[in-house]
């Protein structure tokens, strides 16, 4: 089978299920795991590289506002690869060409491939999307056995940090303007043992102002700026370091979101661990990755 992978979260899926083989082209976000870099790229970004947290706000309120794409599909050379699946997403606008687009796209092909579209809320409607593609990609063993090894990490999480105090939690998914992180973060604070203060499991991230986020007591903020890794989310929670203090926490971290967070993919259980040693080092000791402390 030839796959087309339009989300970086859905090539991670593909490749946890072992079907690298058979994924033909990704888009140039899809940086996970290494082999992925040496697809063919089909989409590439219109906004432009490098831009400041508050500059790529307003171009992409811009572009959306006048119904224009944030993300440009190379459709000659996805005629060309003449795929049997293409795997996308309409969670958000923000994250991967327009669902529409693709759809028109693929009704020009010959022939039509089979579009699927994961657009998860939740944790558990991860999983579910691994059960979905799994499933239309021919590799439903695979998938089973995804879904319980994630089940399994899940549930090691939730019993090490059973009975333990419950850690208040702020976590600011973009800092210019200031977002709270919705959709399955609440919930993996939920799992590691705190209390999200701000943020709603199953809804959108929303804009919150700093005296709304102080005025909520976090006792720990977790920095996790979208698509942004952990260097560069220190390098964020620094340039705002006068308003992170002012929120009065005892403890600011920046975590490596694309890797973790930001995508609804395989490695969101590392997220979860990585959240669980953030609150309970005691109770997990051990973190799949670094976190950066932003001094107070």
């Amino acid at each position: 089978m030839r796959i087309v992978s339009l989300v970086p979260s859905a090539t991670e899926m593909l490749f946890a299920l072992g079907l690298g083989d058979e994924v033909t082209a990704v888009t140039h976000e899809c940086d996970h795991p290494a082999e992925a870099l040496d697809r063919p790229k089909v989409t590439r970004d219109l906004i432009g590289p490098r831009l400041e947290p508050g500059e790529i706000d307003r171009a992409v309120r811009e572009l959306t506002e006048q119904g224009k794409a944030i993300y440009a599909l190379d459709e000659q050379r996805l005629r060309e690869l003449q795929p049997d699946l293409i795997v996308t997403q309409a969670l958000c606008a923000v994250c991967a060409v327009s669902y529409d687009d693709v759809v028109a796209v693929a009704q020009r092909i010959e022939p039509e491939p089979k579009v699927i579209s994961l657009d998860p809320h939740t944790l558990g409607e991860v999983l579910g999307d691994v059960r979905t593609l799994a499933q239309a990609a021919d590799a439903k063993d695979a998938g089973v056995d995804l879904i319980q090894a994630a089940a399994a990490r899940i549930d090691t999480v939730r019993l090490a940090v059973r009975g333990q105090a419950p850690v208040r939690v702020a976590a600011i998914e973009w800092l210019d303007p200031v977002f709270v992180a919705g959709h399955w973060t609440p919930q993996l604070i939920e799992y590691a043992g705190g209390v999200d203060v701000l943020g709603l499991p199953g809804e959108h991230s929303e804009v919150r102002s700093w005296e709304e986020i102080a005025a909520a007591r976090p006792e720990v903020v977790v920095v996790m700026p979208c698509g942004y890794d952990a260097e560069r989310a220190l390098e964020e929670a620094r340039a705002f370091q006068a308003e992170l203090a002012a929120v009065g926490a005892r403890r600011i971290v920046a975590v490596d979101a694309a890797a973790y967070f930001s995508r609804p993919g395989p490695r969101l259980v590392d997220g979860l661990e990585l959240m669980a040693h953030i609150l309970h080092p005691d109770r997990v000791p051990e973190a799949p990755a670094a976190v950066l402390e932003v001094a107070v």
